[in-house]
């Protein structure tokens, strides 16, 4: 046993700390840029449409996807890296880099920060959520 193993369904308790830390932090990002008069009903409903594609789309089918391959690991222990495989690191890695980009450089209007980050935080944070349930169910029931 390595010190960097945990056990396969500890990957998705570990997928939900980051996924709901990561949403938080730039749903956080977004309500800040909406407390600076930019709440109105068509910038909410677009941030609610924001979030419902990026879950619909993105990472709600990752949930499904990330789930499904740690579930079927034969092995009971792996590199806690493994909640994600390399491709969802490098699109980790390019959202985050354009996020800093746009907003450090101000690429984007405070309403768009607004609108989007409030919406892609939400979607992101609704990921946390989901691994961190099936985290539980895992727990209960594991496959």
């Amino acid at each position: 046993m390595n010190l960097f193993t945990v056990r396969k369904h500890t990957l998705l308790l570990i997928a939900s700390i980051v996924w709901l830390a990561a949403g938080i932090n730039i749903a956080r990002i977004g309500f800040e840029a909406y407390a600076n008069n930019h709440v109105t009903p068509i910038n909410v409903l677009l941030s609610a449409a924001v979030g419902a594609v990026f879950w619909l789309f993105v990472f709600g089918k990752l949930v499904v996807k990330h789930t499904t391959r740690i579930a079927s690991y034969e092995e009971e222990r792996h590199f806690f890296l493994k909640f994600f495989d390399v491709p969802a690191f490098v699109i980790m890695a390019v959202m985050m880099t354009g996020g800093i980009a746009i907003r450090s450089l101000g690429l984007a209007p405070e309403v768009f920060i607004a609108v989007f980050y409030t919406g892609l935080g939400t979607a992101l944070t609704c990921a946390g959520i989901r691994f961190g349930v099936n985290w539980l169910r895992f727990e209960v029931t594991p496959a």
